[in-house]
């Protein structure tokens, strides 16, 4: 188990296969020392986290759905490395979708719930840049979409 991966267990999360594409795009794209993951929305119990924050979804179930979205992010990590998270070297910048209400602003304290695993679980090299903004509807209805950016070795 890598170090990354023994942090993970002592938080009780254990990365899930890395989620195929659900369309005409691929998983991950490397460029030199930088790997590119495509949006991660939330799954638990194999179905889809939904819901629109200001509506239906407090700001705790979309830190929650966002945190899922970082496990899925790192799942994709780990197999764009071959299966060796030790290869991660810092998370460079996240980009989160958050499916909102017109009048809801707090997209950042939702966005908080994958921002704030990272950091837990990878220490600085957890820290990132980060943007997140509100969505009218995301993909089958989920509360949140995140995509990131990652320094590998």
């Amino acid at each position: 188990m890598s170090g990354f991966e023994a942090r993970l267990a002592e938080l009780g999360v254990t990365l899930p296969d890395a989620p195929a594409p659900a369309a005409n795009y691929v998983p991950s794209v490397r460029s030199g020392n930088l790997v590119f993951i495509s949006g991660q929305i939330p799954m638990r119990d194999g179905a889809f986290v939904t819901g629109k924050l200001g509506a239906d979804m407090d700001i705790d179930e979309g830190a929650a759905a966002a945190k899922l979205c970082a496990i899925s992010l790192l799942a994709q990590v780990k197999a764009a490395c071959g299966g060796d998270l030790d290869k991660l070297r810092r998370v460079v910048k996240l980009t989160a979708f958050v499916n909102s209400t017109t009048d809801f602003g707090d997209q950042p304290k939702v966005v908080n719930g994958a921002s704030d695993f990272l950091v837990e679980a990878l220490g600085e090299a957890g820290r990132h840049s980060r943007s997140a903004v509100s969505a009218a509807s995301l993909p089958f209805g989920v509360a949140v979409e995140i995509e990131g950016i990652f320094e590998v070795a």
